[in-house]
């Protein structure tokens, strides 16, 4: 299993010295790919999940891609309707191609209404968007003598039945965030029912939890997948594996915008985690 973090780009603590130290932190614990989150203007109710200052993805990955050597690049998730899909096309095959292949794009349609309001983009219509920019990209991408060879991978999140089926339709893969392991065992059975719909092949998928490390046992139906002792994660970790995730990517954001300023408490479940990766592999 390929394990990945998703990196706090924003916040309090977010400055070039703290995502530099996050990305040598990830790269050096041996994760296998590094995310991150889009916003474009941080309004209020962006604000109130994702604080100021927020560093915009594709810049920032451009700049972590000179900083790593091995570690893949991604987003979890870059909103799609933000962005006219030729620019989204350009700046993604340009930063594949100077990172040496290691791109991986995480899309989503988005749900801030204020943000699409101060971008002018309709918010009613984003889904349409996000399907319209998907299949513009991938026409650009076509283009190899201009774009670049080698294909980059779409991941389509979304836990709603209609991000189901943009995945099935449009992505290499389904990423669905932060939930439960029975939710995701019935949205799995829901994804090859869409998938049998469509007559397409049931695309793999590529989960983010959350990643919230805890002495004692968390116990509970809501407990949340990544979330107790380091025995529950790993379990959860191997049975995601079980489930068909080949890739799962730990989110050890827990919503308190403080915790961007203090980023050793999340390195410290992360090494900890790191540590058991040989078993992992090997169970």
């Amino acid at each position: 299993m390929h394990i990945g973090v998703n990196v706090p780009n924003f916040g309090p603590g977010a400055d070039p010295d703290t995502l530099r130290r996050w990305a040598q932190t990830v790269e050096g614990l041996g994760y296998d790919l590094l995310m991150l989150s889009d916003h474009v203007v941080v309004t209020p109710d962006v604000a109130e999940q994702y604080p100021a200052p927020f560093y915009e993805p594709f810049t920032t990955l451009a700049w972590l891609a000179g900083i790593t050597q091995r570690v893949k690049l991604g987003t979890t998730v870059l909103i799609v309707p933000y962005r006219h899909p030729l620019l989204v096309a350009r700046m993604a095959a340009n930063l594949h191609q100077l990172s040496g292949g290691r791109l991986v794009l995480g899309v989503g349609v988005g749900w801030a209404r204020q943000e699409f309001e101060a971008l002018d983009v309709p918010f009613k219509q984003r889904g349409k968007l996000t399907d319209d920019h998907i299949g513009a990209m991938r026409a650009a991408w076509a283009d190899e003598g201009d774009y670049g060879p080698g294909r980059i991978p779409i991941w389509v999140g979304g836990n709603s039945d209609a991000g189901l089926r943009r995945a099935v339709r449009l992505g290499d893969a389904w990423h669905p965030l932060r939930f439960t392991l029975p939710w995701l065992r019935g949205a799995l059975d829901r994804l090859k029912v869409i998938a049998d719909e469509l007559e397409r092949p049931v695309p793999p998928v590529v989960p983010r939890i959350i990643l919230r490390l805890t002495t004692t046992p968390v116990t509970g139906p809501d407990r949340a997948a990544g979330e107790g002792t380091i025995e529950q994660i790993l379990d959860d970790l191997e049975q995601l594996h079980g489930l068909g995730a080949g890739t799962v990517v730990l989110d050890p954001f827990n919503g308190d915008p403080h915790e961007t300023g203090h980023p050793e408490v999340a390195w410290e479940a992360l090494a900890a985690v790191a540590a058991h990766r040989p078993r992992m592999e090997t169970s």
